[in-house]
């Protein structure tokens, strides 16, 4: 597959599963935080999916698109890592991360730390939603819609 696809691919996964989730999330207290601001796309469609919620950006550095950038007090910058340790307790009702890089050793790395920030972050029935797989005891795997190749994305809800 080319990389071209294989992006879509990714973007095509990010936006059904976020669209299939959103009712859910609708019916779940708490901000919605997202890993890994980026460019902006995927913060924009979550303020067009949740237009009455706080939602948080982690990322390094601010390079969204104009319009796509949080106001200063939803960004949080810095090493995702460190900075979203923060938030632990924060009780989102969604944390969405697309942080993976396609280089095993890499997002090994990524796993060390990235599922124990996602699930405690979460309140109770609070939805996690991954490129990497997450492996912890409070976060169970969930189905991916029907549009969604199985192990390109991931879903879980923290018990």
């Amino acid at each position: 597959m080319s990389r071209l696809d294989s992006f879509i691919r990714r973007l095509s996964a990010q936006r059904d599963i976020l669209n299939t989730v959103a009712n859910d999330v609708r019916m779940i207290e708490g901000p919605v935080l997202e890993l890994g601001l980026g460019n902006g796309r995927t913060f924009d469609h979550l303020r067009e999916l949740f237009p009455d919620r706080r939602i948080i950006a982690f990322d390094r550095a601010a390079n969204a698109y104009g319009p796509s950038m949080p106001s200063a007090d939803n960004l949080i910058l810095g090493e995702i890592k460190d900075t979203a340790r923060n938030f632990i307790g924060a009780e989102a009702s969604l944390v969405h991360a697309d942080i993976g890089t396609g280089y095993e050793d890499k997002d090994a790395v990524t796993l060390t730390w990235l599922p124990q920030i996602m699930a405690g972050t979460l309140r109770a029935g609070g939805l996690a939603i991954c490129g990497l797989p997450l492996d912890h005891a409070d976060l169970q795997l969930l189905p991916l819609p029907d549009s969604v190749k199985e192990g390109r994305y991931f879903i879980y809800r923290r018990r």
